[in-house]
């Protein structure tokens, strides 16, 4: 239920420029560490000064605001799971050599010069294969961050190529959960609509693997660090063996099945801790007395490894589930405000408003496109960054002839691919939080993300393949 009245659009504005103003204000003051405490603040801070302008203007009570909060929550609350079974994973792969393992065999294989399209490649085929960023990133994403970061390049470049990687298997894959809704919603077989995104997605990538290319010739890394030295360490530290990546490949092929991203992400993460009481007895005995306190250990909380090397220390040091429970807090927060926002009706006006300017092919796909970034900032969600517009603006694509797939692949070029960029937006707090890189420091280096929907909006306004319905 939403307020009796209607709010203007000048008032439902006002939220989301205050939040804003004083986010970025927030980054100013405190950097990094903005995500640890002022972000939280902001949001309920913000969620309240809504509530009260909602609740004396238009008669919006608690109890409806609450109702929308908790609607919200039903559906983020898997991937709250999602995010505290990723903490686990990350411990217990490091704890027992998985991770440790492909840095070693990456560092053995993999030239410096070609690292950067590289990592946008394998993380681009890990993510079509599995259909999620989330899980890519905090797997094979946290090792090849590590053997990027020894070899020498610089960490945002790193996380720009693996998160633009991520989010292209996200967006392309059958098995994504974000392909599903923006085909569902807009009422587009599947396979239609991932047919027709490739038409920008194409051009796209070849221009990030042209940009990540370059700039892996272009960047220093000769004498950077000396990588036998910690081909040493990681072989004096840990048991390694090529066997241990069996594990990744199982966790791949259980996704690949569609058993549960939770159900798969937490059993491999208890699996790697089953590995390292077998296989790495010595980094058991570091971490707790007993193999048994050991393995709930590194799953669950902290752990620092001693690898005689001040790099690789930083990089096996995990901080397992609770090291997610910050980002959590984060997502609880942004559940209030969005919440309050979407009760007090306020969402809906600006919405409304958008769809006033749809009047031809160019002013439709940016008003999506901007109305998609803008549920990714205002709601911090990007699944209702996908739904919303799916349902409000299905209608008006009809009646201006387009076929529902251009409403659905915008969805997906703008929704989708943002999301990871706003440092409050559930998937920016969770990819900053796995790689331990500032949302704001990776997101110029994210090329995927940034250019696809400067694509889109290039490809509606020289009408290229912009379908139209058949009678």
């Amino acid at each position: 239920m939403t307020c009796m009245k209607k709010p203007s659009l000048i008032v439902s504005l006002v939220p989301v420029i205050l939040l804003v103003t004083i986010i970025f204000t927030f980054v100013r003051i405190f950097g990094d560490q903005v995500t640890a405490g002022p972000s939280q603040f902001t949001l309920l801070f913000v969620a309240i000064i809504t509530f009260a302008i909602a609740r004396f203007s238009y008669g919006l009570t608690w109890s409806d605001a609450e109702k929308s909060m908790l609607s919200h929550l039903k559906n983020t609350y898997p991937s709250i799971l999602i995010l505290i079974s990723i903490g686990a994973l990350t411990g217990s792969w490091m704890s027992s050599g998985i991770i440790p393992s492909m840095i070693y065999y990456g560092l053995k294989i993999i030239h410096p010069a070609i690292f950067l399209p590289l990592a946008f490649v394998v993380s681009s085929i890990i993510s079509l294969v599995t259909g999620s960023s989330w899980s890519t990133v905090g797997t094979f994403g946290v090792a090849l961050l590590g053997v990027g970061k020894i070899i020498g390049l610089p960490t945002p470049w790193l996380a720009g190529a693996i998160i633009s990687g991520a989010y292209f298997g996200d967006k392309m894959s059958p098995l994504s959960d974000t392909t599903n809704l923006a085909s569902s919603f807009c009422g587009v077989p599947l396979f239609t609509h991932i047919r027709y995104m490739l038409i920008n997605t194409v051009p796209v990538c070849i221009i990030c693997l042209v940009i990540y290319s370059i700039a892996g010739f272009r960047i220093p890394t000769e004498n950077a660090v000396d990588v036998q030295t910690q081909l040493t360490a990681l072989e004096s530290t840990f048991n390694i063996s090529i066997w241990l990546l069996l594990i990744p490949i199982i966790t791949i092929l259980l996704v690949v099945k569609k058993v549960s991203p939770f159900v798969t992400l937490f059993l491999s993460a208890i699996a790697g801790a089953v590995t390292a009481v077998f296989v790495q007895p010595q980094i058991c005995q570091e971490i707790a007395n007993g193999r048994l306190a050991a393995a709930i250990t590194m799953i669950s909380t902290h752990v620092s490894i001693e690898t005689g090397d001040e790099i690789l220390n930083n990089l096996t040091s995990t901080n397992g589930m609770a090291g997610m429970l910050n980002t959590v807090w984060l997502i609880l927060c942004v559940i209030a405000y969005a919440g309050v926002m979407t009760a007090s009706g306020m969402i809906h006006v600006i919405t409304e408003n958008l769809l006033k300017l749809m009047r031809n092919t160019l002013s439709t796909i940016a008003s999506t496109l901007g109305t998609c970034i803008f549920f990714n900032m205002a709601l911090g969600d990007q699944y209702m960054a996908i739904i919303l517009p799916g349902n409000m603006f299905s209608e008006s694509y009809k009646k201006q002839g387009f076929a529902p797939e251009v409403l659905s692949r915008t969805i997906e070029e703008s929704a989708t691919v943002t999301s990871v960029l706003i440092p409050w937006n559930t998937c920016g707090v969770a990819q900053s939080t796995v790689l331990n890189v500032a949302t704001l420091t990776y997101l110029p280096y994210c090329f995927f993300n940034l250019i696809t929907p400067l694509f889109s909006l290039f490809a509606a306004a020289i009408g290229y393949k912009i379908r139209k319905l058949t009678n």
